[in-house]
Formats: structure tokens, C-alpha cells, sequence
């Protein structure tokens, strides 16, 4: 399985491209989020409030089609990052690699160690996360979904 990893700077950005990786057929169990959990809240009412993932409801529209992917969000406590909200199947990478950090999870996935601790820096600094698994066409046609919303230091692996 091929993977896809890009960084946003904006919540809005990464909704953007995670909306069209599954209008374009991924489906929640092959995108995976990560992100401090003060980037993924929001409150001024638009988009989705980190209270609202809990119950899988959203408010506002972009959100919408990424809510089944949020609805399994879970809230992590990393040691030298504080807490961060993961969703798809990072999540559980995560949960069983909490001493490891990001980096331990990213690197249970199969990204290479140098690569994963600089995601995890990237987190820490307040970027998102998106990771994206499926066959090598499916992959490259997000790497292209990233780029063009906004997602830098894409690579695939």
C-alpha cells in the first residue's frame, strides 16, 4: 500500500482537500488527520468544534463531508506536544505508540524515522497533518489534492 503525507498551515485547507480525496473515492479508513487540538476547534461557529466530533454532528458545511472520518477522532496527550486530535487509522497507531509520539506512529505506518520526526515537528510548530493510504494511482492523485490546497512538504512514500 502507497501512502501520501502533506502538512496544511489551516484547518480550512486540509477540509478542502480531504472533501475532494473522498469526492474523488477514498474512502475515512484511508485518510488519516493530526493536529494540536486547538487547530481542529473553532468558535465562531463555522465548521466543526472538537466538542462536536464526540457525536459525529458538525456545523456548517464544508465539514460535512469529512464527518464520518471526525466522528472517530479521538484526543491524545503527547508528551512534548500537549494534546492533539487524531482521526482515520493514525489514531490507533497513535494510541499504542503514546511514548513514541507522532513520530512513533507515523513510523508504525512505514514512514522512514527522519521523516516522521519532522511531521512531528511540523504538529508541534501547528500544522495538520493528512496521510493518505491506497494503491500508487489513488495516492498520487492526492499528493496532486494536497498541492493544490494548500499542503506542503507532500510525500509520498
Amino acid at each position: 500500500m502507497s501512502k501520501v503525507i502533506g502538512v496544511f498551515n489551516t484547518r480550512e485547507q486540509a477540509e478542502k482537500a480531504i472533501v475532494t480525496m473522498r469526492q474523488q473515492g477514498f474512502k475515512d479508513n484511508e485518510i488519516s488527520i493530526v493536529s494540536k487540538k486547538e487547530n481542529i476547534e473553532n468558535n465562531n461557529n463555522e465548521g466543526i468544534r472538537f466538542d462536536s466530533i464526540a457525536d459525529g454532528t458538525t456545523t456548517g458545511g464544508i465539514l460535512g463531508g469529512v464527518a464520518g472520518l471526525l466522528a472517530s477522532a479521538g484526543a491524545l496527550a503527547i508528551p512534548g506536544i500537549g494534546p492533539i486530535v487524531a482521526a482515520g487509522p493514525i489514531a490507533a497507531m497513535l494510541t499504542g505508540a503514546v511514548g513514541g509520539g507522532i513520530a512513533g506512529g507515523l513510523i508504525d505506518m512505514g514512514i522512514p524515522a527522519a521523516e516522521s520526526r519532522r511531521y512531528e515537528e511540523e504538529v508541534k510548530k501547528g500544522g495538520i497533518l493528512v496521510v493518505a493510504q491506497s494503491d500508487k494511482n489513488k495516492v498520487n492523485d492526492a499528493a496532486s489534492i494536497m498541492r493544490a490546497n494548500g499542503a506542503y512538504d507532500v510525500k509520498t512514500e
